[in-house]
């Protein structure tokens, strides 16, 4: 288990927790205007809300600013409670809902809760083929052929004859000359 919290849960718990007192002045600010007015006593219950989340909040963040750290789950459902208090004008809460879920997504966040809360899927194992002693392969023999006594009749391949050279003609003799005496 790690010893030490990633920034972005400490973020996530600080910016709950200030967004919890928020919504609790908040909620009650908006009941006790609320409760001024004929109308707004029907609307009262509206502006309660914002008072239920801040404790929600509040207590979400004790957990995740406890040491030891205790086993939580990420509360994405206080965020998007969070993001809906626009709705009585908290803008501030919805900023916090909506970085909250971000980090949420954060890698480093996920593996923190999971080894937090002991879910984290054990390492993968290399996965080693064993090995496995080929065997020899057999000795190739050799194949067979039928041993011709004659030879097979091969069909001559006709030769162009080479042109004959021209003879060249002697030169003609003459008749000797006989020697006078």
């Amino acid at each position: 288990m790690q010893t030490q919290k990633p920034t972005l849960v400490n973020v996530i718990a600080w910016t709950t927790l200030a967004s919890g007192i928020v919504n609790l002045v908040w909620g009650l600010a908006a009941s006790g205007t609320a409760l001024a007015t004929i109308v707004g006593i029907i609307c009262t219950p509206l502006t309660i809300l914002p008072t239920i989340l801040g404790v929600f909040e509040i207590i979400y963040a004790a957990k995740l600013l406890s040491n030891p750290p205790q086993a939580v789950q990420p509360s994405t459902n206080i965020a998007i409670f969070e993001i809906a208090c626009v709705l009585t004008g908290n803008v501030f809460a919805m900023v916090v809902g909506i970085l909250s879920l971000v980090f949420y997504n954060d890698q480093i966040v996920r593996d923190y809760f999971a080894t937090l809360n002991g879910t984290v899927p054990p390492a993968p194992v290399p996965v080693i083929p064993p090995v496995v002693p080929t065997p020899p392969a057999p000795p190739v023999e050799p194949i067979p052929y039928p041993i011709a006594e004659e030879e097979p009749d091969v069909p001559e391949v006709p030769t162009i004859p080479e042109p004959e050279a021209p003879e060249t003609p002697e030169k003609p003799k003459r008749p000797r000359k006989m020697a006078k005496e």
